[in-house]
């Protein structure tokens, strides 16, 4: 007997807003990391966040249908993924994140304007003096950590010796801070406005790797790379932003900027060829049409037709623990 099909995952789909709700009110109220620290109960988590106990309860409630919190013989704790990913101040925490998500929702309702005119209505926040830098970079953070740790592995980076890096677009400096941890030879320079590098300095200054660490104040569409200045070069969540032309251009710029048998690496939520997934970059791709005039997700395609014709031969997929992807061209 076929079985029948049922509403209940159209019904999950359909009210998947609360699940945004509820993780980002929670880490706006710290609750993982007073949950961590064993506070246990709905009572003595509203002390600790400052809510209404029937709220601290409602959103335990709907914590644990999100798999996020469990049930314990005297209260709650946190699940392994939600200590791992949840918790302020551990390297890969998302909870500035899931905050971050919280603020967009309203967003949301631009969305059929956007697809009927395939582009943004409201007026484009990706202009250097933006205030909302200050809370933006370092949300997203530590979404690039397990990134830059399997890039390393893959590049051998901790026993390359004296390097140079030069990362694109580099927000908060968590490559070059990662990189330069494991590689204590190594040197990196961020290029990027200038209030996104003061915030990179600040992270490399207090993981005390600023002496090796070098901010250019600019757009990389307009300032030089160099040429053969670099050994590696990292192209992180920005290709996702830029339309094919732009990253074409960018890409051959990359490939004169690398010293021979330099790497480039790319770092984004990459499609596969018949844009049948992954899930999380096929949904990304609706960010883009919201608030970029030209980007999108890109297939493996696009990427190796786009390095090829910027003059790279050796192109590779990798995927890591997140759902971004890695490219390596040489």
């Amino acid at each position: 007997m076929t079985d029948r099909p049922t509403p209940d995952r159209i019904m999950e789909i359909a009210n998947g807003y609360w699940a945004t709700g509820i993780l980002g009110t929670a880490a706006r109220c710290s609750l993982f990391t007073h949950l961590e620290a064993g506070v246990d109960t709905a009572s003595g988590l509203a002390a600790a966040a400052g809510i209404a106990e029937r709220g601290a309860q409602t959103l335990l409630d709907g914590l644990v249908g999100l798999g996020l919190v469990e049930r314990t013989a005297a209260g709650y704790r946190n699940t392994a993924e939600a200590s791992a990913f949840l918790v302020e101040g551990r390297p890969a925490s998302l909870s500035g994140y899931a905050g971050l998500k919280l603020g967009q929702m309203d967003k949301m309702g631009d969305l059929l304007a956007v697809y009927r005119t395939g582009g943004p209505v409201a007026a484009m926040t990706e202009v250097a003096d933006n205030p909302h830098w200050e809370v933006v970079v370092p949300a997203i953070a530590a979404q690039s950590v397990p990134v830059a740790e399997v890039a390393a592995g893959l590049l051998g980076l901790a026993e390359a010796g004296d390097i140079s890096i030069l990362d694109l677009g580099g927000g908060s400096g968590i490559f070059s801070a990662i990189w330069l941890e494991l590689n204590p030879a190594a040197r990196s320079t961020q290029l990027d406005w200038a209030p996104i590098n003061a915030i990179a300095r600040r992270l490399l200054k207090e993981r005390h790797l600023a002496d090796r660490f070098t901010c250019v104040d600019g757009d990389f569409h307009t300032t030089g790379f160099g040429v053969a200045a670099h050994d590696v070069v990292v192209y992180s969540h920005v290709a996702h932003q830029e339309g094919p032309e732009d990253n074409i251009a960018t890409f051959t710029r990359v490939k004169a900027a690398l010293k021979p048998g330099g790497t480039f690496v790319v770092c984004d939520y990459v499609v596969d060829d018949d844009r049948g997934g992954p899930f999380f970059p096929l949904l990304f791709a609706s960010e883009m049409l919201l608030k970029s005039k030209k980007g999108g997700t890109w297939r493996q395609a696009d990427y190796r037709d786009w390095l090829t014709a910027a003059g790279f031969d050796d192109v590779s997929f990798h995927p890591t623990s997140s759902p971004t992807g890695l490219v390596l061209a040489r």
